[in-house]
């Protein structure tokens, strides 16, 4: 089985009414032959192994550092949004409620089959957050500076404009 970064599978399941979060991003190479194909999302393959669980990407696309320093107050002109995607609505309706609360607008691109649109190598990947980074040799003390810088806005708007652009690699 491939590995699933920051989402923890056991053979143990959780009680069916959860909502698990998935942050997984697996890189093809790293992944089984249905990820290889494109005919599975590493999301997809998490809700396969947590079946009876209600499983929402979400906060995949977005740095540690850049989710704390992005978050704003509801209505804020400088607020970003982060896109979701799941197959049942009330989780998902559970999960934009949490990045609400953290400080997120929400996008919603979709079911799992979906969320391959806020992978790596897509649009909206983490580069949207982060400010340019600057041309040349950096040194380390430089490098350091440059990854604490706090985020750029990215609204709603954009997020959508992002993940509709996005073409599936293979």
């Amino acid at each position: 089985m491939a590995k699933v970064s920051s989402t923890r599978v056991t053979r143990s399941r959780p009680p069916s009414e959860a909502v698990q979060w998935s942050r997984a991003t697996l890189r093809q190479s790293r992944a089984a032959a249905e990820l290889d194909a494109g005919e599975l999302t590493s999301s997809a393959l998490v809700q396969r192994h947590l079946a009876g669980s209600r499983v929402v990407k979400a906060f995949n696309n977005i740095d540690f550092h850049r989710l704390l320093t992005s978050a704003r107050p509801a209505g804020a002109a400088d607020r970003s949004a982060l896109p979701i995607a799941g197959d049942d609505a009330a989780a998902k309706a559970e999960v934009a409620g949490l990045l609400g609360l953290l400080g997120y607008d929400v996008v919603d691109i979709g079911p799992l089959a979906e969320s391959w649109r806020s992978q790596p190598d897509t649009p909206v990947y983490v580069d949207p957050y982060v400010v340019p980074r600057p041309q040349g040799e950096l040194s380390q003390e430089d490098a350091y500076r440059w990854f604490e810088t706090p985020g750029v806005p990215v609204p709603a708007g954009r997020v959508r404009e992002l993940a509709a652009a996005a073409r599936r690699p293979g």
